[in-house]
């Protein structure tokens, strides 16, 4: 693929949110990778509370993560300039340039007024005026890599969003990038998502929706080609592909509440459990709950089956309850109680059954916070399960720790306000154990493989279940399958040639307006 022209590139947009532009965009760049083509993906804004910390601290969202891994290249902040990380229906936090800068409302975020000022990097909390951050980024990896694959966000149509758009139309329009719209068939209404979210479009913006891409089709495709003949026949735009509906595709979501490698291992044939007994794994589903990705690793271990809860009558069979990480560890403590989880929870702890928390979840089971930051609620009494008091600080603490735990190397990743004070237990990776009760700020440490081995084993010996875990499972491995996976739908499935040419000379000169068009 020596042709492929330096600093290409191509705009993978989506007729609605979760149409599968993550996934395409991760297979595009998985067939390039092994093509030999240098790809980066890029998404110029994204709204996630799943979060990663790449190797120079910065913070990006794990979508694009997990495209670089798809890529094959190193995560870097210029693949995810602007992450947005909801703390309420109304505000986020904004991260640029992978660093944390301020709250900000919808509203001001967007080009009203209203909200806490981010700082001087917003310049007064117009989005509009970001675009030139996000079109450097842009430059600089296509300065880098032979192609960039970006990732749009929700649909290019939101008209109401149009003129301060950075991640659909306005980053494709300011790099001439060609524009591939991905349709979600399965949920009806594919064709005319089309040829609306077309329609929609000013006439500029439509000179570079070179077609579309079908998404989790079930069926015979012959089935759909007289439609796509009309669609073409309509628009003068090729649809570039049909993927079929693929259960288990494991990747790193934005947001929702599915496990990632749960669905590629139960949808799959997996090997039975080695010991007599499955592991019940419930994680607490607390609001605004970041980097649920934790628990990904324990559902790839066959005989270990992961639910999300948010009932305490769902803990009683449940042998290990994860309380996850939160970007409101104190609307977190207080929907716990509210529910009667908290009790649940100190229940377990007094009766010896497992319990670990991660990052906010560990927060929760402190002792005191003290929160004139995230929540600005003062002082906050916690589960007081760990002999832990934390003090939320203005700086967020962003970092790739490395150490060892239960006799085992283990790697993960720090995003959080909180600083925590450890006063007793005994030491586990950053946090402490008290009993079976175990508490760390480490996202990703049961991606280590010998780790979470060791790990599950404490948890069945406490649960009194004669749970083993299988000794070959490497997660790492089950990714790079997923990620393959991927590949392979848009190798077998795609117009691979016709995606080629996009990403090498552009949208195809003379493509026919579509009334009405948009101002």
């Amino acid at each position: 693929m020596s042709g492929t022209r330096r600093g290409g590139g191509l705009l993978v947009a989506g007729t609605t949110s979760d149409a599968g532009k993550s996934v395409v965009t991760a297979g595009i760049c998985r067939w390039l990778a092994r093509q030999g083509v240098k790809v980066a993906p890029f998404k110029a804004q994204n709204m996630s509370l799943n979060s990663f910390v790449t190797r120079e601290g910065a913070e990006i969202g794990r979508a694009q993560a997990m495209q670089a891994q798809a890529a094959r290249v190193e995560p870097t902040a210029l693949m995810n300039p602007v992450l947005l990380k909801p703390g309420s229906d109304r505000s986020s936090q904004v991260v640029l340039l992978g660093k944390p800068v301020g709250e900000m409302s919808a509203r001001g975020f967007f080009g009203g007024s209203g909200g806490s000022s981010p700082g001087k990097a917003l310049h007064g909390g117009r989005q509009e005026q970001l675009l030139g951050v996000v079109t450097d980024c842009l430059e600089q990896l296509r300065g880098t890599y032979d192609a960039v694959i970006c990732e749009g966000a929700g649909s290019p149509a939101e008209i109401n969003l149009r003129r301060t758009d950075i991640v659909n139309m306005g980053i494709a329009r300011a790099a001439r990038f060609p524009v591939v719209v991905v349709g979600d068939i399965d949920r009806g209404g594919v064709f005319a998502s089309f040829f609306g979210t077309t329609a929609l479009l000013s006439p500029e913006d439509q000179a570079l929706i070179a077609g579309y891409l079908v998404n989790k089709f079930r069926g015979d495709v012959s089935l759909l080609e007289p439609g796509m003949e009309m669609l073409r026949g309509l628009t003068g735009r090729a649809t570039y592909g049909v993927l079929p509906f693929q259960h288990g595709l494991g990747i790193d979501e934005e947001d929702g509440l599915r496990v990632s490698l749960r669905g590629a291992v139960r949808e799959s044939v997996v090997a039975p459990p080695v010991g007599e007994d499955v592991l019940r794994v419930a994680v607490c589903a607390v609001p605004l709950m970041s980097n649920f990705t934790d628990v990904d690793a324990l559902a790839a271990e066959p005989g270990v089956v992961v639910r999300f809860v948010d009932r305490a009558e769902e803990l009683a069979d449940a042998d290990l309850v994860v309380v996850p990480g939160t970007r409101g560890t104190v609307k977190a403590l207080a929907w716990l109680r509210e529910r009667g989880l908290a009790d649940a929870l100190a229940r377990r702890a007094a009766e010896g059954r497992p319990v670990l928390g991660i990052c906010g979840g560990f927060q929760a089971l402190g002792e005191h916070i003290e929160d004139d930051v995230e929540s600005r609620a003062g002082s906050v009494d916690g589960l007081g399960l760990l002999p832990v008091r934390v003090r939320f600080e203005r700086e967020k603490t962003l970092a790739r720790p490395t150490g060892t735990a239960l006799g085992e190397p283990v790697d993960g990743y720090e995003i959080h306000h909180g600083v925590a004070e450890v006063l007793g237990g005994e030491p586990f990776l950053d946090g402490c154990r008290v009993g079976a009760v175990w508490g760390t700020h480490w996202h990703g440490s049961l991606e280590s493989d010998g780790f979470r081995r060791a790990f599950l084993r404490e948890v069945a010996a406490a649960a009194g279940r004669r749970f083993v875990p299988a000794p070959d499972t490497c997660f790492a491995a089950l990714r790079e399958e997923q990620l393959d996976l991927l590949g392979d739908l848009i190798e077998e499935h795609a117009d691979t040639d016709a995606l080629l040419k996009l990403i090498e000379s552009g949208a195809p000169a003379g493509l026919p307006f579509l009334p009405p068009g948009a101002p």
